[in-house]
């Protein structure tokens, strides 16, 4: 048996939105690589909605997505995996609601969704958290849907091929913003990527070679390719695709909607049960695209030809509801089902191997 250690976020068990510190907190889930067999799930921290995880060496970060939000930092480095996490005192996110966030060598890259702001939290030399305001970078704009999109709303963080940049993923503007990056300190620098109105860009991954991005539509509901130049870091538009196969969705969010589209089927062609339809987190995995879906509940996966382009696509029936996060853990794929509060593996043919209860599970992180 090679059994690692998986972190898991969470949100307050009566789901996102509702007041936060209810008991929920970051847990523990050994996985075995070699079966995909998980576990018994462990608390090892309270902590108000800690729906993202992140980790750079000895230290686990995550973020306390409220209004104000903070960031939580736990050293990672004993001996006993078994032993329960003491949190840092909470510093500030740079905004609202942080949703996701990035450890880097000397800073956390953080996206504030409720402010659409990029908080940027400097480290120590030891890499812990510290007392020092962070630097907050706000962004104006808006997009058709009025309520989803009524302003910016930063929803994900990433490092450009190259290093030298900061990426900004906006589902309010419908734009990846762009900053210059030294290591420590983010400069404006424009606009990276302009999406056509109602996209709602949620997440992306780059190719290997950095001359591809691939990006969930949360309001088009589709998978974006964009052709990157890493001298400029800049994306042009090359490909959309479904994010569900097949599916029947309308062609174009209604403006003033505070939905994604519906689901008229689901990935077997059956009715579906009328929830929203929502991308969320996208991984490119070797030469595949894999997203997971909300309301549809599936993962999807496409082959990536040698254009860059995305061929066909399958999705996989996950058996739960509402996946927000997954992550590829050497063979398998952990996804975190929110509302029907579990964890479920999948095997690369889309085969469910295995599953296990955890309270409203929203990240997956492979110790690292």
């Amino acid at each position: 048996m090679t059994s690692r250690e998986l972190w898991i976020g969470t949100y307050p068990v009566a789901g996102a939105g509702t007041p936060v510190g209810r008991g929920e907190g970051v847990w523990s889930v050994p996985f075995d690589d070699e079966t995909g067999a998980l576990g018994e799930p462990r608390q090892v921290a309270t902590v108000p909605s800690p729906s993202f995880v992140a980790q750079q060496g000895a230290r686990l970060f995550a973020v306390v997505e409220d209004d104000p939000g903070a960031v939580v930092g736990f050293p990672v480095d004993g001996p006993d995996r078994a032993a329960s996490l003491v949190p840092s005192a909470p510093v500030p996110s740079g905004g609202a609601y942080p949703c996701h966030v990035v450890a880097t060598e000397h800073a956390l890259l953080v996206a504030n969704y409720g402010s659409g702001t990029l908080g940027v939290l400097p480290l120590d030399a030891a890499g812990s958290l510290t007392a020092a305001a962070p630097e907050v970078h706000g962004h104006a704009g808006s997009g058709p849907n009025a309520d989803r999109q009524e302003g910016p709303h930063a929803h994900f963080v990433a490092l450009a091929p190259g290093g030298r940049h900061v990426l900004v993923v906006d589902l309010g503007t419908d734009q990846v913003r762009r900053y210059a990056w030294d290591g420590r300190t983010a400069t404006p620098d424009g606009i990276a990527v302009t999406f056509p109105p109602g996209t709602g860009p949620r997440h992306l991954d780059f190719s290997p070679d950095g001359r591809f991005a691939y990006v969930s539509g949360e309001l088009d509901v589709a998978v974006h390719v964009l052709a990157w130049d890493a001298a400029t870091a800049t994306g042009t538009l090359v490909q959309s695709v479904p994010a569900v196969v097949p599916a029947v969705v309308p062609a174009v969010v209604p403006p003033g909607s505070d939905e994604g589209a519906r689901v008229d089927g689901d990935a077997t062609g059956q009715a579906g049960s009328g929830d929203d339809v929502l991308p969320s987190h996208l991984v490119l995995d070797g030469d595949q695209v894999l997203v997971t879906v909300r309301g549809a509940d599936v993962l999807t996966r496409w082959q990536v030809g040698t254009d860059g382009l995305l061929g066909a696509g399958t999705s996989h029936p996950l058996g739960g509801h509402w996946p927000r996060h997954f992550a590829v853990v050497g063979a398998w794929v952990v996804v975190a089902l929110e509302r029907s509060g579990e964890l479920v593996v999948l095997s690369r043919d889309g085969a469910v191997r295995g599953r296990t209860a955890l309270p409203s599970a929203t990240c997956v992180l492979p110790r690292a």
